[in-house]
């Protein structure tokens, strides 16, 4: 199988290795792990409260380690809890790698028993303590308590610290009150509650109130709970035993950022084009998607799009066909490459191709291997390489992923021999160092472009990364800001969104907010999903078209500016991209800001909410100068930019493309005086795709400016690098504010000079700058907020989901499809239990025993909308046709008197049936088909009494389950997730409930209620009443 998508700056990608082709923040029940045994008729009674415990159960399947905070006396002496084999107390320290940062571990066996570092560049600089620092003492000790299973470390900070980083994460910029859990996950289509994405990052920064800054790594490979639940407290769970890595206490979060690069490495540079814009589809089907021509073979695909200026890069998967006679699969056999399941043969897993198996990559000489078929790759005129599916994802498994029991034949500089659990985490990350190796070594001068999904704290030494699978939503446009700024903070400053959301469709004026934000992001990319409708920048109509058009010449012009930031964070690990808090971290009003960010001295502000423009929203500017500028293009519907005084920003022409550009080419500095008059900036400059300039073969300009005797001098203060200035035009535009500015034009490397004007004429050009901007505003066209247009799956596609939203429960539902719930959210506990597409999974309802039999897809019609009857709050009824004078009724309402409850009471109704059959309808089976979302599918389990008092626990690896009679749960079962320590209630009523079917898919579960079948008439309709509620567990 050959995947095909299309990624221009431009890219084209296809899979050419395929022949074929905490505390939770609001109150709400505690439960034991068994249910409560009820009798039928109390169906409406609360469910008891039956464990005082509070304490958050431990992710480790069936046994559980006990989790505590600080474990040390007042004399800070070790004590020793109650519990077999578990020691607590302060950790003990070193100084590692340069002052400021320390290692801290249990024990000093506990330090011997630590596996090696795989985040390190340089395993031993971990192991090897600096001796003239013999003296340091850290500000802040962890403490721990630790057993032969499992090691809790908790570090408590100063009140009012905030926390960030933890990797590739969503939701909230500020992090307090989450809990994530590093799990690499094929997490399509997740929400601002998902605890485990695509990439694993142990790591917390947190800024402390005077604005200093430290950072925490937890240095395991293994599954680790971050829990920021608690103000100030930063707690990590994982087995034992892994050290802890503090940077700082540093004068700024930069400086620790900047200290963490030089334990994980900074980012690779990346070759100048890949910082263009990026087109990518799953999938354009043919050649004909990507040009209006016909191209036979891809390598004239790829001459095609080299010869108009475009760059290609395409997709490799792990999973490789398991065929014999492929010769991928022939070699990786020769050289018994492949992961091993428990009996020491290839896994075989179900991915894109079929069968397949998986390379080892843990295993120098499978790295070896998988970097020589790239090397022979790249001969097809390949630019850069996109490795997709690599957490790894597997299908038709419960768990997304391999048995966590397979056999990794390990190096012993990386651990040796080990379980999948050990090296799930870094899988992505040494494929990612694979490809890159083996790009590299295919032209040992050329700077490869390396895309990975999956990652791990130090994968950006080998790869950029984008945040997987999002929603065409105006939730995860504002989560995208955030999410690129988190990865950033966390050491991966190349990454960006898939701009428009992968699935679902955008519309015009989401799409078009989207691009002008992601525009300035450090990974620009529009990507989409198959089957949605066109997510082209010129697929929304013209004034959406304009914008997008708009932004991108805004990504050009600054192209100078990104490339020399990515030079800086190639060379010193600052971030590319950040919080506006780091223009002043002391100021805690910037620290939540989640709709602005830096570029350097570049401040973004933008409007992520659908009936504002950027203008009318508060801009909250750090203290000093920002001075507001554009490029005379001001539009409602992109960001507004400012320059912090004392900054001066390169900018270059609007390119069509990287490629066009010269370094003869006029140069533009923006310069933005701060309170003294002065001003200062970088400009790197090189051949954009080579290694020369680790030779010496580029040049770095300083430019600096001063303001004297009512003139701004500007001139080079310093240069770096080999190379001589070119020969070309300088064009200096001085900010005055307001848009207004003063423009020079001179020679690179010439004193340029610029007399101020008065006081009084100074106000009058801000004044008229102001006026110009605001006539700009006013005669732009904004984009319209109207549904897409019709694609493969319909316009009903883009229309928006009904949303009640009360109590505990946010719940999205689209009528006209299914009357499909879509998203089911539990408000207090942040957990998303149901997450689908518009149009299959989700909450559905059939009316036969057939999967997807009639009502599942029908249009329903909405019948009442936001009840007032007594003791409902939010309620929605519909009704579906399906046939034969049946309909489909569902009532869905969260109760005003139990607003922790979600009713949903449906029913098959004899409406018009005939005469002739008696008033009887054909056979009918009332069968509700809900498909949770399992956020940790290996520790998530069924629980549930039957009628006889059995007690049952159904773990996945039972596979499917069916229960009648009496052994039908007594009225309620549970989905329980101990890794979050919550549990989803499923009350009903037995007497309506023929049988209750599990069935486990790929990282979902089905918990369905089947009434009996049977044809219905006016005096006996089928129905079926249930409520969800959501409850804390204990463990076990």
């Amino acid at each position: 199988m050959v995947r095909f998508h299309l990624s221009t700056t431009a890219t084209a990608t296809a899979s050419p290795l395929h022949s074929h082709g905490v505390e939770l923040v609001a109150p709400f029940p505690l439960l034991s792990l068994t249910p409560h045994h009820r009798h039928r008729h109390h169906f409406q009674l609360p469910f008891p409260s039956l464990s005082a415990s509070t304490s958050s159960p431990r992710c480790s399947r069936r046994k559980r380690a006990s989790c505590s905070c600080k474990m040390t006396d007042s004399q800070g002496k070790a004590t020793q809890p109650a519990g077999r084999d578990v020691r607590s107390g302060d950790m003990i320290f070193q100084p590692i790698l340069e002052k400021g940062v320390f290692r801290f571990d249990c024990s000093a066996d506990d330090r011997a028993a630590a596996f090696p570092s795989v985040s390190f560049v340089n395993a031993k600089d971990r192991e090897t303590p600096i001796t003239n620092a013999a003296e340091a003492v850290p500000t802040f000790i962890p403490t721990y308590q630790s057993g032969s299973e499992s090691q809790t470390v908790q570090l408590q900070l100063p009140a009012g610290t905030s926390f960030y980083g933890s990797g590739e994460v969503s939701g909230q910029l500020e992090r307090t009150g989450k809990r994530v859990f590093t799990w690499n996950t094929d997490a399509w289509g997740y929400g601002p509650g998902t605890t485990s994405l695509y990439q694993s990052h142990p790591w917390v920064l947190a800024v402390l109130p005077n604005g200093e800054a430290i950072g925490v790594l937890a240095d395991t490979t293994k599954r680790c709970e971050i829990d920021l639940s608690t103000e100030s407290v930063i707690k990590f769970v994982a087995p034992s035993f892994y050290p802890i890595i503090s940077f700082g206490p540093f004068p700024s979060p930069a400086a620790v950022l900047s200290s963490l690069s030089h334990a994980i490495g900074t980012v690779f540079m990346p070759p100048k084009w890949s910082l263009g814009y990026h087109q990518c589809r799953w999938s354009y089907d043919s050649d004909l998607r990507v040009r209006e021509e016909c191209f036979p073979a891809p390598s004239s695909l790829v001459k095609d799009l080299h010869d108009n200026g475009f760059k290609a890069i395409w997709m490799l998967d792990p999973g490789i066909k398991h065929e014999q006679g492929y010769f991928i699969y022939d070699s990786g056999s020769k050289i018994d490459g492949w992961v091993q399941n428990t009996n020491g043969q290839p896994y075989i897993g179900e991915v894109w191709p079929g069968p397949c198996v998986f390379p080892d990559f843990t295993q120098s000489k499978v790295r070896s291997w998988w970097a020589s078929l790239v090397r022979d790759f790249i001969s097809n005129g390949v630019d850069g390489i996109w490795n997709d599916m690599n957490e790894p994802a597997v299908f038709k498994t419960v768990t997304k992923t391999m048995p966590e029991s397979n056999v990794h034949r390990g190096d012993d500089d990386l651990g040796g021999r080990q379980n999948h659990l050990h090296y799930h985490n870094v899988y992505g990350m040494l494929m990612a160092r694979s490809t890159f190796e083996g790009m590299k070594s295919s032209n040992e001068n050329k700077r490869p472009f390396v895309l990975t999904r999956a990652g791990f704290i130090g994968s950006q030494r080998y790869a950029a990364t984008w945040t997987g699978d999002n929603l065409s939503n105006w939730e995860h446009l504002q989560m995208s800001i955030s999410m690129v700024l988190q990865l950033g903070l966390s050491g991966q400053p190349l990454s960006g969104p898939d701009l428009g959301g992968f699935a679902g469709n955008a519309t015009p004026k989401l799409f078009g907010r989207w691009m002008g934000i992601g525009a300035m992001f450090p990974f620009c990319r529009g990507h989409s999903e198959k089957g949605t409708t066109d997510h082209e920048p010129w697929s929304f109509g013209e004034e959406c078209e304009e914008v997008c058009r708009l932004a991108l010449r805004r990504r050009y012009r600054l192209l100078p500016h990104i490339y020399t930031l990515f030079y800086m964070s190639h060379t010193m690990g600052t971030p590319v991209a950040t919080p506006t808090f780091f223009a002043d971290p002391k100021d805690p009003s910037l620290r939540n800001l989640e709709n602005s960010f830096l570029l350097g001295s570049l401040l973004v502000y933008s409007s992520t909410v659908s009936d504002q423009a950027t203008h009318e929203v508060k801009h909250i500017l750090p203290h000093g100068i920002w001075m507001r500028f554009d490029f005379d293009d001001a539009h409602l519907d992109l960001p507004t930019l400012y320059l912090q005084g004392g900054s001066i920003v390169p900018l270059g022409p609007p390119y069509q493309h990287v490629g066009e550009s010269n370094v003869s080419d006029d140069l533009t500095i923006l310069v933005a005086l701060d309170e003294n008059g002065g001003a200062k900036g970088q400009l790197f400059e090189d051949d954009g795709d080579s290694y020369d300039f680790t030779k010496g073969e580029y040049l770095l300009t300083h430019y600096v400016a001063e303001l004297k005797s009512s003139v701004v001098t500007i001139k080079v203060s310093k240069t770096e690098g080999l190379w001589k200035r070119p020969s070309r035009r300088l064009h200096v535009h001085l900010l005055l504010g307001g848009g207004a500015k003063l423009v020079a034009l001179g020679m690179d490397g010439d004193a340029i000079q610029i007399a101020m004007p008065t006081a009084l004429d100074v106000s009058e050009l801000v004044s008229t700058g102001e006026k110009q901007y605001q006539k700009r505003l006013e005669s732009s066209k904004p984009i319209p907020d109207v549904k897409a247009d019709t694609g493969p799956k319909g316009a009903e596609l883009s229309r928006t989901p009904v949303e009640l939203k009360s109590g505990d429960w946010s719940v999205q539902i689209v009528p006209w499809i299914g009357g499909r719930i879509i998203s089911m959210k539990h408000l207090p506990s942040g957990t998303q239990w149901l997450h689908s597409r518009i149009d299959v999974d989700g909450y559905e309802e059939y009316s036969g025993t057939e999967y997807r039999s009639a009502g599942c897809s029908e249009a329903y019609s909405v019948i009442e909308r936001d009840l007032v009857h007594a003791g409902e709050e939010e309620s929605l009824m519909l009704e579906g046709d399906i046939g034969g004078g049946v309909i489909l009724q569902r009532h869905v309402s969260i109760l005003k008197d139990r607003p922790q409850v979600l009713q949903i009471d449906s029913g098959i109704i004899a409406r018009s049936v005939g005469a002739g059959s008696g008033g009887f309808s054909r056979l009918v089976c009332l069968r509700v088909h809900p498909t949770f979302t399992l956020l940790h599918p290996t520790e998530t389990f069924i629980s549930f009494t039957s009628i006889d008092g059995t007690k049952r626990e159904i773990w996945p690896d039972a596979g499917d389950q069916t229960y009648q009679g009496n052994q039908l749960p007594n009225g309620e079962w549970m989905l329980v997730d101990k890794c979050l320590g919550v549990g989803l209630v499923n009350r009903f009523k037995v007497e309506e409930v023929y049988k209750c079917y599990i069935h486990w898919g790929t990282g979902t579960v089905n918990l369905e209620l089947w009434s009996e079948d049977r044809p219905v008439s006016k005096q006996s309709p089928l129905t079926v009443s249930h409520q969800y509620e959501v409850a804390r567990v204990a463990s076990s």
